[in-house]
């Protein structure tokens, strides 16, 4: 416990748990099973990251709207070339149907054509668009429209650069949504960043998944987290299997974070932060193996960095350190109702201090 309790004194905290909200109890044992009914805990409120996308209906849209935006992506309209919002916006960042919120093209498949409209190579994904044969004004051309959103948004020719795969996106701004990179996570976007710029991922093990990974996602640079199950020898686990401590699965978090933002060091060094370092399969109150502690990396290049912390951190460790450092084998996705538990449940249970987020959220890596 050096590593939180010495964050908690430095804040000057005078007590170090509340009998509400979120602390360490620093009495007693507990397992899997001492944890609230997670069954119970199920919400309908949704998660900070945006995954479900659905089309308003026509009055809706109507009070939304711009009359030009109403025009164009319900009525088939065209924008004028060379003055509209997007066409000369390079910044990184990603374009959502304006209508849904959905993510549909990427800055890195961006290009200038000189054709007066913002233009793309290709969409996020070519599902979330679809194909239409338009003979409006004399031409025979292909209307692309978005597939919830059944909004129109432009069309697609066969002019574009070779090298990206000869497509040109022609694309109304009016029907568009930019979001820069900056404000990706802060929207609910931050899984597609790594669409916009090269994103890397480490997984930790620090005990119950709920307080790791809100305690990770508070860090400036990273942009995403997913709570599951790492390291295990069983297929799809549930969490009730992994609560049986027969699975050999760890509560773990899959980090995805931006290394022009954050370094690997200084993010592991945060993670030491909030850990029991020496402590086997226990954090907090939760005991069991899934409790354990683990570092798990997909880059064999990260294993130098991972490794000098680990020496950092046992010079100013009484007792040997008891986390384990090994190549991730699996990771499965937890439950939804696991995933940024605490912004669901901001009072629900947390083996760590409501001042380690405040001091993930302060933690500034030197440039």
């Amino acid at each position: 416990m050096r590593n939180i309790l010495s964050i908690l004194c430095s804040l000057a905290l005078p007590v170090l748990a509340e009998a509400a909200g979120c602390g360490i109890l620093m009495t007693g044992a507990a397992s899997c099973t001492t944890k609230p009914n997670t069954n119970m805990l199920q919400t309908d409120s949704g998660a900070v990251s945006k995954t479900r996308f659905t089309r308003p209906d026509d009055a809706t849209l109507r009070k939304t709207l711009t009359p030009e935006q109403y025009a164009v992506t319900q009525q088939a309209a065209t924008e004028r070339p060379f003055t509209n919002a997007y066409d000369h916006e390079f910044r990184e960042g990603i374009y959502v149907d304006v209508t849904t919120g959905e993510p549909l093209f990427s800055s890195a498949d961006k290009y200038d054509s000189g054709c007066g409209w913002p233009a793309f190579s290709k969409p996020i994904d070519k599902s979330l668009v679809t194909d239409h044969t338009d003979t409006s004004h004399g031409m025979v051309r292909t209307e692309v429209r978005s597939k919830t959103g059944k909004a129109h948004l432009g069309h697609v020719f066969d002019d574009g650069p070779a090298e990206t795969g000869g497509k040109r996106y022609c694309i109304n701004s009016a029907s568009l949504r930019f979001i820069p990179l900056e404000k990706m996570k802060a929207e609910g976007y931050g899984a597609y960043i790594h669409l916009v710029r090269p994103m890397k991922e480490i997984y930790v093990a620090g005990g119950c998944f709920w307080g790791t990974e809100h305690y990770l996602k508070q860090i400036e640079g990273v942009t995403a987290t997913e709570a599951g199950y790492a390291n295990g020898i069983i297929k799809n686990p549930t969490y009730e299997e992994v609560c049986t401590d027969k699975t050999q699965f760890a509560e773990a978090v899959h980090i995805t974070y931006d290394p022009k933002v954050i370094s690997l060091e200084f993010l592991l060094g945060l993670y030491f932060k909030a850990i029991d370092p020496t402590s086997v399969n226990r954090q907090g109150n939760d005991r069991g193996t899934q409790y354990r502690t683990g570092i798990y990396y997909t880059d064999p290049a990260d294993l130098p960095t991972i490794r000098k912390v680990f020496a950092e951190e046992q010079k100013q460790t009484s007792g040997k350190i008891a986390v384990e450092v090994k190549p991730l084998k699996n990771f499965y996705k937890a439950e939804e109702y696991h995933q940024d538990y605490l912004d669901k449940h901001p009072s629900g249970y947390c083996h760590l201090p409501q001042a380690l987020f405040e001091y993930a959220r302060k933690a500034k890596m030197k440039k």
